[in-house]
């Protein structure tokens, strides 16, 4: 059986090495490529995550009774924050939670909507609760705020965002938000409130 001379297998290793090091080339190259694509479209339209914040707050009416039920009327502002400068940003599946010691009080819901770029839109809200019955650790609660003349209360949930980068490429992300909200009694207004989902 005939051997192959060294120089022979020579050849066929370089042939090899050479073909790996074009590929290797050509896709260091194509990376290189997308990262300056992707640094271009970065500095052209400077994307910023749209996000939920906080507007204003009033607690009109709490109803308590030493029978440990619980009702309320809250009015709420929410603002949907686009600071994209190039591009409109959707809201969609917006639901929040608003709770009193752990005990949902209302669900927070909007239809899909846009926020144009570089700009907000307020999202108001008049909650009226049903009478809710608290539990012994929540009664105390209630009766510890009303003397400390503090009432607390919690607002979480969540919204899902879109927005484009070019004509292409579309970014989805989910915005969330978790905020204690704390009234005065019997006035109703707001102790100072920041927060928002972290835009």
């Amino acid at each position: 059986m005939p051997h192959r001379s060294y120089a022979e297998r020579a050849r066929r290793t370089s042939c090899f090495i050479w073909t790996a090091a074009i590929f290797c080339a050509t896709l260091a190259t194509a990376v290189i490529l997308a990262g300056l694509v992707v640094l271009i479209i970065y500095f052209i339209y400077q994307p910023k995550s749209p996000y939920l914040k906080m507007g204003d707050a009033k607690l009109l009416r709490l109803d308590y009774d030493q029978s440990g039920t619980l009702s309320t009327q809250l009015q709420i502002t929410i603002f949907a924050v686009n600071d994209n400068i190039k591009t409109n940003a959707a809201f969609y599946n917006l639901r929040l939670h608003l709770l009193f010691q752990n005990v949902e009080i209302a669900e927070l819901q909007a239809a899909p909507f846009v926020v144009p770029k570089n700009n907000s839109i307020p999202l108001g809200y008049d909650v009226q609760s049903t009478p809710i019955p608290l539990d012994s650790g929540s009664m105390s609660a209630v009766d510890s705020a009303l003397k400390n003349r503090e009432i607390p209360f919690f607002l979480t949930g969540k919204a899902r965002t879109r927005w484009r980068l070019g004509s292409l490429y579309s970014v989805g992300l989910w915005a969330h938000l978790s905020c204690q909200m704390k009234f005065f009694w019997p006035n109703g207004s707001t102790v100072s409130m920041e927060c928002n989902s972290g835009g």
